[in-house]
């Protein structure tokens, strides 16, 4: 740990014609912090990515869990629906 921040190893094998779109890219600006921001984005992406896989298998096990019902069941449940609401 280098002060308030956890050193990062930085891998140097980014291919030239990235290294040459990013330095054309961000001539101006503070090359640590583009990284840093780029790094940060893609933790939150990793996180919500996670999140949204575990939501879908906890709705594929609810799924497997509930009763049954054909498409004939569902489509007369509409039409009853529809009936009761124009009463």
């Amino acid at each position: 740990m280098i002060g308030n921040s956890v050193y990062c190893h930085r891998n140097r094998s980014v291919p030239d014609d990235v290294k040459e779109s990013f330095n054309q890219t961000f001539a101006n600006e503070n090359s640590s912090a583009i990284v840093t921001r780029l790094l940060r984005e893609a933790v939150a992406q990793a996180r919500r990515k996670a999140q949204s896989d575990a939501a879908f298998m906890r709705i594929l096990a609810r799924r497997q869990q509930a009763p049954h019902v054909s498409s004939e069941e569902i489509l007369q449940m509409r039409d009853d629906i529809r009936v009761e609401s124009d009463s």
